[in-house]
């Protein structure tokens, strides 16, 4: 149930809702939504690759891709295909058994995020009632494959990237995981697709700091610029994949990727309405959004350089985690004391409340500057 209902969501058509069981029977629905799972993840994740190097060409006045191919459509074809005839190397005295099982248990957890990912009304694998609980939780397992990376491959700037991914996931979950209470708190339920149908407006509207919250930390969590401190090439080579090459290399970069996917589908799910939109077909209004997200993503990738190892920490716990309490407590007030009947003024009274709390929050405490040895 939605606790600001803004009157008129019922105006607004989102399209046919499928049947629990589509298209017919339990293990053929578990059949047919793995292999959507798959083929979306996969198609997407060379989609973005493509747009994200012709993107960050067009921010850094070049041209990125553009010989594979229209437009240099099949690069990521080409580079597929590149790693996959490339050499298997694997360190004489690491792990072998640990350094080969390492970018599998990277990659799985990635894929199993999309089980309760609601594609449109009832187009999902499976419709759990702790959908968000599910998803905070088997995410978490990646760090382990990466840590897994760091520890079999007996080098030290491996283990020392392994060791910082670790530290940020630690640092940075908190903080995400607050912002998806007050998300929690609005809609009265766990479940993905619930979360959806609660939102008659957007709930980044009615959550913007908890938007900007979950945004910055789902960031840092899955390694992206400013936050890529465990493969800082100028610090610690290549990180945790260090030692990988080949096809095994090639998973961890599909992780990376698959993982951008799965925050941009998460926050479409959590502060924009899923797949629900007017005109356009419910699937598409997802994939949009999707996009939109995945845009916003390699936008600051290519606008802010890279953060030090210690004020990657520090923001976590001096900045984000002091906000993502303060914007609990306020949601739990608005959800108890304001009424139902006025969610703009909600909308408004938050922005403010992000502006000013912001404001605050970067004169009272710096990350400091100067040269930081960590």
């Amino acid at each position: 149930m939605t606790v600001f209902d803004s009157g008129f969501g019922s105006s607004i058509g989102y399209g046919q809702t499928l049947p629990p069981d589509w298209p017919g029977g339990f293990w053929f629905h578990w059949g047919v939504f793995v292999v959507i799972i798959l083929v979306f993840v996969l198609a997407m994740v060379m989609g973005f690759i493509y747009l994200e190097r012709r993107g960050i060409g067009r921010f850094q006045v070049r041209l990125g891709p553009n010989r594979v191919g229209p437009f240099g459509v099949l690069q990521p074809v080409a580079d597929a295909l590149k790693v996959l005839i490339k050499e298997d190397i694997t360190p004489a005295k690491g792990d072998k058994l640990v350094h080969w099982l390492a970018p599998v248990v990277a990659f799985v957890p990635v894929v199993m995020i999309f089980a309760v990912v609601p594609f449109q009304g009832g187009a999902l694998l499976a419709d759990l009632n702790i959908g968000i609980l599910y998803v905070v939780a088997i995410s978490s397992v990646t760090t382990v494959g990466i840590f897994m990376a760091g520890w079999g491959s007996n080098n030290k700037y491996s283990l020392l990237g392994a060791m910082r991914q670790v530290a940020s996931v630690v640092s940075y979950e908190i903080p995400v995981v607050l912002s998806i209470i007050g998300v929690v708190l609005l809609a009265g339920s766990l479940s993905l697709s619930q979360i959806v149908l609660a939102q008659d407006i957007p709930f980044i509207l009615l959550q913007p700091l908890g938007f900007l919250l979950f945004f910055i930390g789902g960031c840092a969590e899955i390694n992206r610029t400013p936050f890529d401190l465990m493969e800082a090439d100028s610090e610690i080579v290549a990180g945790f994949h260090t030692e990988y090459s080949g096809m095994k290399f090639a998973l961890f970069y599909l992780v990376e990727y698959a993982e951008a996917l799965a925050i941009s589908a998460i926050i479409t799910t959590l502060f924009l309405g899923g797949w629900r939109g007017p005109v356009l077909p419910p699937f598409l209004w997802f994939l949009i959004k999707v996009l939109a997200v995945f845009f916003l993503i390699f936008w600051v990738r290519s606008t802010i350089p890279r953060i030090r190892v210690d004020q990657l920490m520090a923001f976590a716990w001096k900045c984000l985690l002091p906000l993502a309490l303060i914007n609990l407590l306020i949601t739990g007030i608005e959800v108890l004391v304001l009424p139902e009947a006025l969610p703009w003024t909600i909308i408004f009274l938050n922005l403010a409340i992000m502006a000013v709390l912001i404001a605050l929050w970067s004169k009272l405490f710096r990350l400091g500057g100067g040269r930081v040895e960590v």
